[in-house]
């Protein structure tokens, strides 16, 4: 007797191919935690530090929309890993890209969270707007405000460290429990 063809959500699966040949990885250009020890671990708990007064799903979608506007890759990689073993949506995660045309997927307060990490990212206009200022402020209170401000401040450090060294992605794997 023949199986069913298994399913995945709303699809179902009739064929196993193959997957594509992929590129060989590139090396990185420095490893910062052997070449500067000291500034690699106040890194680590400066984004500790940063985020400690804000729910852990928040900062997860802070970081990973900071990475995605910044385009590192590894922090993409870490940070989407450690938000999905927290429990965070996969359609979450994909739409942060959009998240501005799919803002029905989060609460007010993570929408604040997103558009001041743009904000705060994307300093082309050479400040963060009165406006997304304000809408952050109304969500947050001072504390976690100045917290978000940190968490912010930290991944785009993080990814600046990550793109200039080209560290390397998909080797990650998360903290369980």
């Amino acid at each position: 007797m023949r199986q069913p063809a298994p399913t995945v959500g709303h699809v179902t699966i009739t064929e196993q191919t193959p997957a594509p040949a992929r590129n060989p990885e590139h090396p990185p250009r420095l490893v910062l935690a052997e070449l500067v020890p000291d500034v690699y671990k106040a890194m680590a708990r400066f984004g500790a530090a940063a985020g400690a007064g804000l729910e852990p799903a928040l900062v997860e979608l802070v970081r990973i929309r900071a990475s995605q506007l910044n385009h590192c890759a590894f922090c993409l990689d870490m940070h989407t890993k450690d938000a999905l073993a927290q429990g965070e949506s996969v359609e979450r995660v994909v739409q942060l890209a959009a998240w501005e045309e799919s803002a029905h997927f989060y609460s007010p307060r993570e929408v604040a969270a997103l558009e001041l990490t743009d904000a705060i990212t994307v300093l082309t206009d050479g400040f963060v707007p009165d406006d997304v200022w304000e809408r952050a402020a109304a969500r947050f209170d001072d504390t976690e405000l100045a917290q978000l401000v940190a968490a912010i401040a930290a991944i785009n450090a993080w990814n600046r460290f990550g793109v200039s060294t080209r560290m390397v992605p998909g080797h990650y794997r998360p903290r369980r429990g």
